[in-house]
């Protein structure tokens, strides 16, 4: 392994050179571009990788490229536009203070790179403007603790909003505004503090990780807030949650859901489907051959349908273990 520089062209290997440009996604996270020789012929091929939405804090927005000769693009959100982020954060004040007046704990299902350091980027900053009162929060997720460290290593990839609250002081590189609980015997500890809390823990679907610990000891009360920072995979706890099951099985026990579900889809880490587009505009003039790949049917299909009405370019549709020639 070893660290390239954002767009800078590498040969990585005989006929193939390599250049990746933000993406937007997580920290670190970048689009490829492929320059591939071979035959006398050369082509550019490009992948967008998981995509960012513009104007999230924390990180840069995406840097499209160009021109390529083919496209491998994802969907996960080619059919429809997160909220707005005003709206969201306004939501999630409301959640927040609502379950702070009940005294309950507010579990945050949520991936440990990039959602949970979103989360408590715009948790700092509306306590730090005076929006939300002070709010004991624990992270627990060791994952989740060491990302967020790596995090606040890196500031030169911070967009301006978190260099302001990361050069004030507001979020310290040490964690300590928040309790870090990296151990098991720390993280079965919770279960004995009193809300109002916050618990933020993966998985960010519910589908493992010790959120299930703290689902399995709080849904059941009325005073809990499941909050849901992220997209839900069907199948997954958190999509039957998120969907409004009244009993689930954790670990093999059927638990009563009582506590209240609230989600907040305008934090996610994808872009919505008018970023999606404006990233393809950028390259659109170039006419490539387009793939589009990580998303369900109904969001690859309407975003196809939407590229080839604006560009006149047909996307390919592949299925798992489909073979594409290039």
């Amino acid at each position: 392994m070893k660290p390239i520089p954002y767009d800078e062209k590498v040969p990585i290997a005989e006929g193939i050179v390599f250049r990746g440009r933000e993406a937007g996604h997580a920290l670190g996270s970048i689009s490829i571009e492929l320059t591939l020789s071979a035959f006398g012929k050369e082509k550019v091929v490009v992948f967008s990788g998981d995509l960012g939405p513009d104007a999230l804090a924390v990180l840069k927005d995406s840097h499209p490229f160009t021109h390529a000769d083919l496209v491998i693009m994802e969907s996960t959100y080619g059919d429809h536009d997160h909220k707005s982020l005003q709206e969201t954060l306004k939501e999630g004040g409301e959640i927040i203070r609502n379950s702070m007046q009940q005294k309950g704990k507010i579990l945050v299902p949520s991936f440990a790179l990039g959602r949970t350091q979103q989360i408590l980027f715009y948790l700092a900053r509306a306590i730090d403007r005076g929006n939300l009162p002070e709010l004991e929060v624990y992270l627990d997720s060791p994952m989740a603790i060491e990302a967020t460290r790596i995090y606040l290593k890196y500031p030169e990839l911070f967009d301006a909003d978190m260099n302001e609250l990361y050069n004030s002081g507001v979020i310290k590189g040490d964690l300590s505004r928040i309790h870090a609980t990296e151990s098991s015997e720390e993280s079965k500890a919770i279960n004995e503090v009193e809300g109002p809390c916050m618990i933020i823990a993966g998985s960010g679907m519910c589908n493992a990780g010790r959120i299930l610990h703290h689902l399995r000891h709080n849904l059941s009360d009325p005073k809990t807030t499941v909050m849901f920072v992220g997209y839900q995979a069907e199948g997954s706890l958190g999509r039957k949650l998120s969907d409004g099951a009244k009993t689930v099985k954790i670990w093999g026990e059927e638990i009563e859901v009582n506590a209240q579900i609230a989600k907040m889809g305008g934090l996610s880490a994808h872009a919505g489907q008018s970023d999606l587009m404006k990233w393809f505009a950028a390259i659109a003039a170039s006419k490539p051959g387009l793939i589009l790949t990580h998303g369900e049917n109904d969001a690859r299909n309407c975003l196809a349908g939407l590229i080839e009405e604006q560009y006149g370019i047909k996307a390919l549709l592949p299925q798992m273990g489909e073979t594409i020639e290039l």
